[in-house]
């Protein structure tokens, strides 16, 4: 019974969570976005200024959706080191998918 509660709190603990941000209001978009990484943070998330250059990831193209999310593993990480590294996965998609030299 200890183990299926701890297991429970796990998968309640360890949930994702999004912010999307859209310039034009469209659908949510669930392709492959255009540049995607992982950025740390401390302290359960609060500790922690990550930014994204979207002129270098989009050159002149116009970026369609941004967005930070918790996934299961960030949030997995989170749970392990008790909140002091929290990571979270920034992705950004740009009007066209084909974005050559994307470097950040």
């Amino acid at each position: 019974m200890r183990i299926f509660i701890a297991g429970l709190l796990f998968l309640v603990l360890a949930g994702c969570s999004a912010v999307t941000i859209q310039p034009q209001k469209i659908a949510k978009l669930n392709s492959k976005p255009t540049y995607q990484d992982s950025r740390p943070f401390f302290m359960w998330g609060l500790v922690g200024e990550q930014r994204v250059d979207v002129k270098k990831v989009c050159g002149e193209q116009a970026v369609v959706q941004m967005q930070s999310q918790q996934t299961f593993t960030d949030g997995a990480l989170g749970l392990v080191t008790l909140g002091i590294y929290a990571p979270h996965t920034i992705s950004v998609w740009c009007n066209e998918q084909q974005v050559k030299g994307a470097e950040i």
